[in-house]
């Protein structure tokens, strides 16, 4: 059953139950704070601070009755490895690492864009793909400051409940955000929930708990008052100081998916990076252990293990009676080296090919590779950052409604049929020289911004072409300045006769 049907299921299911909104939307945070999705995100983002299960893992042993017991006495080492935030980092860069070009006809709504999608945002979008990659989808809203000024704010995933108006999650019907704030009751510090429910007519906050008489709770949600529990989605005031209520005709938040299915990088490799810090950190322990090899006891009948390993530790001695035949064997313990090699080293690669990412200390990498080869050896990462550009060109269409529609209100033009291209300049390793040449000949065949988007030198594309033009009018100035004339592009031509 799609999320469109199960929205409209429990709405049916609660108006025939007679449920209130509010009754309905503690049935979908309850559900939400419980559910895997939710899971998914928070341990993306546990992974990508390298947080993993293995920092929590105890070394067990089985003790007298059978049962496990912690074994304290055992090396215990807890090796965490970052491959998510190599990843994530990793995919970032290469599509972000550029600043991405915003190409329009129209010079007056080139400028006015330039504006809004200044280097702010352009880091702002560097986390949202972040974030969309560590959980699946990440979340940009659209709102006014307290100035009046246009903006723009993430807001962590894990805190929106989304419902969609379609089965492909493209139009949203109403967004539900939960969060906790920090509050003092006297000197006492709590954590209380707080609710958001943005809809099409406005926004109604609440704070989760039992209420009280003055202010009841209805289906564990008390009105948010100190909040303002009932307001529009933004107010505008006059030059009368008369504060009009609006609201825009849409839910004011963009989604940024990784993907079409929403799922996050960790969904993917969990269990492979599990693996590799579990073993990694079983042959650590193995290591450390040998020194402490198992001891075979003869004539020692009786004796406390445990004190003959702290005296053995203590003296480094041990006491032997040749009468009663006693004696102390060791016994190594074998680790098969080469299994382990070969099992991280095919943990690692899948960790890699599944993650549609390029190891860097891959064999592949040993010695300079061609064009071709690293085109071949960028195959799956290039892959997934058209997943990923496909879907931020939809979420950035999208944002470019809000813009224009704020642009109208406040210019009074409307630049809604205008065109408007997002370029996404990836930052793949390239043979420079290949790329300079290529540019060259195509000199006259494409149009001269296309080839400064794809230069390997050029980081912003409309300051080169700026400086570009800058140039050439030095160049012309200089040659009208010795008497020469100068064609469009500042090269020198003699002057012709004033008779002709």
């Amino acid at each position: 059953m799609s999320t469109t049907q199960e929205v409209i299921r429990i709405i049916e299911a609660g108006a025939a139950a007679a449920m209130t909104n509010e009754e309905i939307i503690k049935q979908e945070i309850d559900d939400w704070m419980s559910s895997q999705e939710r899971k998914d995100m928070i341990t993306g983002e546990k992974y990508y601070r390298n947080k993993g299960d293995i920092l929590e893992r105890k070394r067990m042993t089985i003790g007298e009755s059978g049962q496990l017991i912690e074994a304290t006495n055992l090396a215990n080492n807890k090796i965490a490895h970052g491959f998510i935030r190599k990843l994530v980092d990793q995919k970032a860069g290469y599509l972000l690492s550029k600043e991405m070009s915003i190409q329009t006809e129209n010079k007056v709504y080139d400028e006015l864009l330039t504006d809004i999608f200044d280097k702010g945002f352009r880091r702002l979008l560097k986390s949202l793909l972040k974030e969309s990659i560590k959980k699946g989808r990440s979340w940009l809203h659209v709102y006014y400051d307290e100035e009046g000024r246009f903006r723009f704010k993430k807001l962590p995933s894990e805190e929106i409940i989304p419902l969609w108006k379609d089965a492909a999650h493209t139009e949203l019907q109403a967004i539900i955000r939960v969060y906790e704030v920090d509050t003092y009751s006297g000197k006492k510090k709590t954590t209380i929930q707080k609710v958001e429910f943005w809809h099409s007519n406005g926004v109604n906050r609440y704070v989760v708990g039992t209420g009280s008489l003055a202010v009841p709770a209805v289906g564990g949600l008390i009105p948010d008052v100190e909040s303002k529990d009932v307001s529009s989605h933004f107010a505008v005031i006059d030059g009368a100081e008369t504060e009009h209520q609006l609201n825009w005709e849409r839910i004011p938040f963009i989604c940024f998916k990784y993907n079409e299915d929403e799922l996050p990088l960790i969904s993917l490799l969990k269990s492979l990076v599990d693996d590799y810090d579990r073993n990694k950190s079983d042959n650590s322990n193995n290591l450390e252990d040998i020194p402490n090899s198992i001891f075979k006891l003869k004539g020692y009948d009786g004796t406390n293990l445990g004190e003959f390993r702290r005296n053995l530790m203590v003296y480094r001695a041990v006491k032997v009676t040749a009468e009663d035949g006693s004696d102390v064997e060791t016994m190594d313990i074998n680790i098969n080296t080469e299994a382990y090699k070969l099992h991280t080293e095919m943990t690692r690669a899948d960790i890699y090919e599944f993650g549609r990412g390029v190891d860097t200390q891959a064999d592949s990498f040993a010695t300079a590779p061609s064009g071709e080869a690293l085109k071949f050896l960028y195959a799956d990462l290039d892959m997934d950052a058209n997943d990923i550009e496909n879907e931020f060109q939809a979420a950035l269409e999208q944002l470019l409604w809000f813009v224009n529609t704020h642009l109208a209100n406040t210019t009074s033009i409307d630049f809604s049929e205008e065109t408007v291209n997002f370029l996404f300049n990836r930052d793949i390793v390239i043979n420079e020289s290949q790329v300079i040449t290529d540019a060259k000949n195509s000199v006259g065949i494409v149009s001269g911004e296309t080839i400064l988007v794809n230069h390997p030198w050029v980081t912003n594309t409309k300051e080169e072409i700026k400086r570009k033009a800058d140039e050439e009018k030095a160049a012309l100035k200089d040659m009208e300045d010795y008497g020469l004339q100068g064609d469009f592009k500042g090269n020198a031509k003699p002057e012709e006769d004033d008779e002709k």
